[in-house]
């Protein structure tokens, strides 16, 4: 490794890793960081995807006066979505945290059109 390699003398290399880890060891961590990059990428896609849905049920509440929030909808999706996340072996409670995110998201979308600033 030549001094170039070096971020600022601390002993962290600019790839994030640090002097004297194994090649095997860096060689794994870069090709999980690569799948976690993959996985990341995809759901900012599915979230893009999702949204473009959302946004035409929003389009389609507001030609139909019908309110931006639908509590028993949200609440069915919560508990579908724990589930899922138990069955796939993800904390249930970040799963509602990240859908309860993402539905404040979509009813701030809903008031936006309904009032028609979209």
């Amino acid at each position: 490794m030549n001094t170039s390699d070096l971020d600022n003398g601390t002993g962290d290399r600019r790839d994030g890793t640090a002097d004297g880890i194994d090649e095997s060891v860096t060689a794994e961590l870069a090709r999980l960081r690569d799948s976690i990059d993959n996985i990341d990428a995809a759901v900012v896609h599915m979230l893009a995807e999702r949204f473009k849905c959302t946004q035409q049920v929003g389009h389609l509440k507001a030609r139909h006066q019908l309110p931006p929030a639908d509590p028993g909808r949200e609440a069915s999706q919560i508990a579908r979505l724990r589930q899922l996340a138990e069955n796939a072996k993800l904390d249930p409670a970040f799963a509602e945290k990240l859908l309860n995110f993402i539905i404040a998201e979509v009813i701030r979308h809903h008031e936006t059109i309904a009032a028609g600033e979209e």
